[in-house]
C-alpha cells in the first residue's frame, strides 16, 4: 500500500514532569529526549508502521536539526523528499508531558512547510492509496488530489476554502477551536470530530451522520502528544484500504489509543502486526 503525508514537522525537546510548574518556580526532572515530530512527522511514522512505508513530502530549515530530522525519520521507516529553506532554521518545539497524561506544547520559530514549486517528485502522489494533507499550498493540495484517497485536517481551513478540492474526509476536533470544521465547498465525502475519551461523530457528504466509541486503551495512560495526529493517519490508512466509515473510524480510534500509552509520539504506535 503506498501512503504519503504533506506538511510540516518541528524538532521537539521532550521534557516529562510531574506536573506544569508554576510562575517562577523551578522544577527538577531526571530525563529528557528529543525527536521529529509535529503533525506531518507523526502521521508519516504511523502510516509507516501500519502500511510498510510512507513518503513524507516536507520543508527543513538549512541546519543541523534538518540533518537529524531526516537520519531519525528514515530510521523510522519514512521516506523523506525534504526540501531545505537556505537560511531558515527548523521550527523548534518544546513539550511538557506531565503525570496526568497531558501535552503542553510551545513552538519556537516559523513553521515552513513544502509548496508545490519546490524541486519534490510531486509524480510520486500521483496513484498513491491514501495521502494525509497537513500543511502546504493550493498547488501542493491540487496535486495530492491525484492520490486515491485524500484526507486532510481543518488546521488549514483557510487553505482547504481556496483550494475547492474534493477530500474524501477532513478531519477535526470538538473541543479545539483551532481545529474545529468550518464548511467548505465543495462538501468533504466524510468530516469527523474527535472528542477525546467521549469518542467523536461524523457526517457524511450524503447526509448519514454517526458516533465512534473511544479504543479502550492498551495499556496505562502515559501522554497525548502525537495522539491526534496517529488517528488521523489511521483514519487516511483505513480508508485507503477501502474500509467502511464506521470500520476506519475505529481503527483510528485504536491509533490515538495506543498513541497515549507510550511516551512521546513514537514509543506507542499501532502496527501492521496489530490488526
Amino acid at each position: 500500500m503506498r501512503t504519503a503525508v504533506v506538511g510540516h514537522l518541528e524538532w521537539v525537546e521532550f521534557l516529562p514532569v510531574a506536573r506544569l510548574p508554576r510562575q517562577g518556580e523551578i522544577l527538577e526532572t531526571t530525563e529528557c529526549f528529543e525527536e521529529p515530530a509535529g503533525g506531518g512527522a507523526v502521521a508519516s511514522v504511523q502510516l509507516a508502521r501500519l502500511a510498510g512505508g510512507c513518503t513524507f513530502f516536507t520543508a527543513i530549515g538549512d541546519d543541523e536539526n534538518g540533518r537529524r530530522v531526516e537520519t531519525r525519520l528514515s530510521e523510522l521507516g519514512v521516506t523523506v523528499r525534504a526540501v531545505r529553506r537556505e537560511g531558515k532554521p527548523t521550527r523548534r518545539a518544546f513539550v511538557y508531558l506531565d503525570d496526568d497524561g497531558e501535552r503542553t506544547i510551545t513552538t519556537i520559530g516559523e513553521r515552513i512547510h513544502p509548496v508545490r514549486a519546490d524541486d519534490l517528485p510531486w509524480d510520486e502522489l500521483a496513484g498513491a492509496d491514501a495521502v494525509y494533507f497537513v500543511a502546504g499550498d493550493v498547488d501542493a493540495l491540487h496535486t495530492a488530489r491525484e492520490a486515491r484517497t485524500l484526507v486532510a485536517t481543518s488546521r488549514v481551513t483557510g487553505l482547504l476554502e481556496r483550494a475547492h478540492v474534493q477530500l474524501d474526509a477532513v478531519v477535526g476536533s470538538a473541543r479545539d477551536a483551532a481545529e474545529r470544521y468550518h464548511a467548505i465547498e465543495p462538501p468533504p465525502r466524510l468530516v469527523v470530530a474527535t472528542d477525546g475519551a467521549q469518542g467523536g461523530h461524523w457526517t457524511a457528504g450524503e447526509g448519514r451522520t454517526g458516533k465512534w466509541s473511544a479504543a479502550q486503551l492498551p495499556g496505562e495512560r502515559r501522554d497525548a502528544y502525537g495522539a491526534g495526529d496517529s488517528f488521523a493517519a489511521g483514519l487516511a490508512f483505513a480508508l485507503g484500504e477501502g474500509r467502511a466509515t464506521e470500520d476506519a473510524l475505529q481503527l483510528a480510534a485504536r491509533c490515538g489509543a495506543t498513541c497515549l500509552t507510550g511516551r512521546g509520539p513514537y514509543e506507542r504506535q499501532l502496527t501492521r502486526a496489530d490488526l
